[in-house]
C-alpha cells in the first residue's frame, strides 16, 4: 500500500497561538479544511505553501521533504510543486490572462512561447481561450476565479491549494462555478487542499473534511460522518444540528444540569444526542404526557430559509425551527417562557 502523497504534521506558533495539526493526503483526493475564524486554517495554509516555516513536525510532499525543523532549511515557496488559489485571486492587472496563466511556467524554466502555449491549453480547459488577451479588471468574477484555476494548475502542481476560492463571488456566479470546480477537481491527479468556512462549498468539492477549533482537528472524516454525527457546538452548527452531551443508561441520556431525554437508540456511558430544528416542538403551556419535555426561554428569533430559527434557553441551549404561522400564534419574543419537547424518534444517539 502506498503513502499518502501529501504528509504532514503542521506546528506553527503565533504569540500565543499553536497550530498543531496532522495533515494527510492522498493522490487525486481533495481535503477540506473548515473551522471558525481564527481557527488556524490560514496559518495551515500558510506551511503548506511554504509561507509560514513549521516550528515542529515536518512537511513531506510526494517524497520530497520540504520543511522539518532543525533537519534542514526548509524548501521556498518558488521550488515547492504546489499550486495556490487565493480568495482574492491575486492576478497582475498589469498582464493579460495569458500571461498571467504563463507566469508561473515561465518561473519554471520554460521559454516564453512554450509557457504561452501550456497557458493557452488551460484557458482551453476552463472555458476562456476567447478572454486571453483581456486585462483582469476586464473579467467577470467567475473568470477572474477560473483563470486564477487555471494559473495554479499551469504549473502542473503536486499540490493544490484552494483558499476560500469561492468566496468573492455572488450566489448565481457561484453555483456555476462550484460545478466547474468540481470538474477540475476530479481531474486534478495530485493531492488537493481546500480551505474554507462555507459547508456547502466543503460538501460539493471534498472527498474528506477536517475540522479544526483553536489550532487542533476536532473532527475529520467523511461528508456522511461529519454531517451525521457531529462532535462540537461548531460542527453541529455547520450542518444545522442541535448537540448535547450527556450519560446514557438504556434509552435515557442524562444531560447536565439533569434533563433526561428517551432515546430511540441503546447505549451506555458518555455520548451525543443531536437533532434538527424543525424536531424541537413549542408550547404555551406544559403538554402531556410530559415525557422528552422542559421549560425555555426565547433568546431571539431570526429568518431561516422558509422557517423562523427561535433560540432557546434554559437547561439545555438548542434551536427549534417554526413556520411563520406557528411563531406568530405563540407571539414569540425575546424572554417569552415556554415548553420543549422532542420526541424521542427524531435523535440520534453516538458514542461521545
Amino acid at each position: 500500500m502506498t503513502g499518502p502523497l501529501l504528509d504532514g504534521h503542521l506546528v506553527v506558533d503565533r504569540g500565543d497561538f499553536r497550530l498543531d495539526v496532522r495533515l494527510h493526503v492522498a493522490a487525486g483526493e481533495v481535503v477540506a479544511l473548515l473551522g471558525p475564524n481564527g481557527a488556524g486554517k490560514t496559518t495551515a495554509l500558510r506551511a503548506l505553501a511554504g509561507l509560514a516555516p513549521l516550528h515542529a513536525g515536518h512537511l513531506v510532499l510526494d517524497g520530497v521533504e520540504l520543511d522539518r525543523p532543525g533537519h534542514r532549511h526548509p524548501v521556498g515557496p518558488e521550488h515547492r510543486r504546489i499550486g495556490v488559489v487565493f480568495q482574492d485571486y491575486l492576478l497582475f492587472p498589469h498582464l493579460d490572462v495569458l500571461d498571467n496563466v504563463a507566469f508561473g511556467p515561465r518561473r519554471q524554466g520554460l521559454d516564453r512561447r512554450a509557457a504561452r502555449r501550456r497557458a493557452a491549453d488551460w484557458l482551453d480547459q476552463v472555458g476562456l481561450a476567447d478572454h486571453a488577451h483581456r486585462r483582469p479588471r476586464q473579467l467577470s468574477g467567475g473568470q477572474a476565479q477560473r483563470v486564477a484555476l487555471a494559473r495554479a494548475l499551469a504549473v502542473e502542481p503536486t499540490l493544490l491549494l484552494l483558499d476560500e476560492p469561492l468566496a468573492a463571488l455572488d450566489a448565481g456566479t457561484r453555483l456555476d462555478t462550484r460545478a466547474r470546480l468540481h470538474g477540475h477537481l476530479a481531474e486534478h491527479p495530485g493531492a488537493a487542499v481546500l480551505v474554507t468556512h462555507d459547508p456547502l462549498d466543503a460538501l460539493a468539492l471534498a472527498d474528506r473534511l477536517v475540522i479544526v477549533e483553536q489550532g487542533r482537528i476536532v473532527q475529520e472524516g467523511d461528508a456522511t460522518t461529519v454531517t451525521t454525527r457531529p462532535r462540537t457546538e461548531y460542527v453541529a452548527r455547520l450542518v444545522g444540528l442541535n448537540l448535547l452531551r450527556g450519560t446514557a443508561d438504556g434509552h435515557r441520556v442524562t444531560v447536565p444540569p439533569g434533563l433526561t431525554l428517551s432515546t430511540a437508540d441503546r447505549l451506555h456511558g458518555d455520548v451525543f444526542v443531536a437533532f434538527p430544528p424543525t424536531a424541537v416542538a413549542l408550547h404555551p403551556d406544559r403538554p402531556e404526557p410530559a415525557e422528552n419535555t422542559w421549560s425555555a426561554e426565547v433568546v431571539g428569533v431570526q429568518r431561516h430559509g422558509d422557517h423562523l430559527r427561535v433560540e432557546l434557553t434554559g437547561p439545555v441551549r438548542v434551536n427549534a425551527d417554526l413556520t411563520p404561522p406557528a411563531a406568530a400564534a405563540l407571539r414569540l419574543t425575546p424572554g417569552t417562557h415556554l415548553w420543549a419537547t422532542l420526541p424521542p424518534t427524531t435523535s440520534h444517539t453516538y458514542p461521545a
